[in-house]
Order: structure tokens, then C-alpha cells, then sequence
């Protein structure tokens, strides 16, 4: 075997890891059942292939889902950082950038090079595409959680105005996802399923 296919087979199972990386979204077929990391960058790269069209700007939706597909997998190292987690989030971007460094070097030098800066471009969210693909992936917990009534929003005691204001980029990329989230947010808290505020 050449080095490049054993470099290449490495990092696939490497990155098998992934689904054993658990989030706090539920899914929606299973409300029982937390989902993992691969189940929701799967998730992800569908949804983005389907909602490519309400994107604000012109995306390519063969790169974001690229980035829905690699996003995460720093979670490997990193492990999954709950979103309305203030304290997780502080050296959150470190753990991250130390687990792309050693992840994406287990690939040849031009494929690792290519995935990371797929990578970067979605941190960085300076691109129409890094954008669509940050909004569908604060998007997709949120439907899950629409789909469950709350359910993890109200056993981590999240309210209505901290879900739209950590979720506000969906906004930076589409403007009719944003309308429709906050829709579905009110819904949520005239049906009693969600506080508006603390």
C-alpha cells in the first residue's frame, strides 16, 4: 500500500470517532436518544444541499456541504461544545485549532491542506458560503428542537431571547431561514413550551 492511500485510510478511521461524540440535540425521530456528531453533520449536509436556494447570496452548495462535512470533526479532540455553554466556549477556538492541526495532518499534504482551509473558511465565516454553512448549522439543532417541543432547551433551562440571540447568525445568510426561526420561537413560547426570558 503507498503511503498517500495509508495516510488516507488512517484518517478515515480516524475520523470513524466522530459518531461517538454525543451533542445535546435530540433527535427528532427518537427523542430518547442524543445525537452524535456524524449523525448531525450528515443531518447538516442534506439540509444545506436543500435550503441552498434561501441563501441570501449565490452559494456553492457542493462547497458548504464540503464544510458541513468537515466542520466538526475537530469535535474528535475537542469534543462537542454546547452552545449555551459560556464557560465551554472560552478556550473553545484553542482546543479547536489544536485538534485541526493534528487531525488534518494525518492526511497527505494536499488533501490535509485542502480540508483545512474548508475548515478555516467556515470559522472564519467571512464568505457567502462559510455563512450558509454557520447558519444551517445553528439551524439544524434548532429544528430538532422545534421537532421535540423545547425538549433540550428546557432541560438545560435556555429560554426564547438566549436561542435567538445565540442563533442570530442564521440572519447573516438568509434572511427568510431567520424569519422563520423566529416565527417558530414565538410559536414555542405562546404554546407554553419555551420562556421568553429567565
Amino acid at each position: 500500500m503507498s503511503d498517500r492511500l495509508q495516510s488516507q485510510i488512517a484518517f478515515i478511521i480516524e475520523i470513524d470517532k466522530l459518531k461517538t461524540i454525543l451533542r445535546q440535540s435530540v433527535l427528532a425521530s427518537d427523542p430518547g436518544r442524543r445525537e452524535n456528531d456524524a449523525e448531525h453533520s450528515w443531518h447538516l449536509a442534506l439540509a444545506a444541499l436543500l435550503l441552498a436556494e434561501h441563501a441570501d447570496q449565490p452559494v456553492d452548495p457542493l462547497k458548504v456541504v464540503s464544510m458541513a462535512l468537515v466542520h466538526d470533526l475537530v469535535e474528535i479532540d475537542a469534543g462537542d461544545t454546547f452552545i449555551y455553554d459560556d464557560k465551554g466556549r472560552l478556550d473553545q477556538e484553542e482546543r479547536e485549532r489544536k485538534a485541526a492541526d493534528r487531525i488534518f495532518a494525518l492526511l497527505p499534504p494536499d488533501q490535509g491542506t485542502s480540508l483545512r482551509a474548508l475548515w478555516d473558511e467556515f470559522e472564519a465565516g467571512c464568505t457567502a458560503d462559510a455563512r450558509f454553512a454557520r447558519a444551517i448549522d445553528r439551524l439544524q439543532p434548532v429544528l430538532l428542537n422545534l421537532a421535540t417541543n423545547g425538549l433540550r432547551w428546557r432541560a438545560n433551562g435556555i429560554t426564547a431571547d438566549r436561542v435567538l440571540a445565540r442563533n442570530h447568525v442564521i440572519d447573516d445568510a438568509s434572511h427568510s431561514l431567520w424569519r422563520f426561526v423566529q416565527g417558530e420561537i414565538e410559536r414555542m413560547v405562546a404554546e407554553g413550551h419555551l420562556p421568553e426570558r429567565p
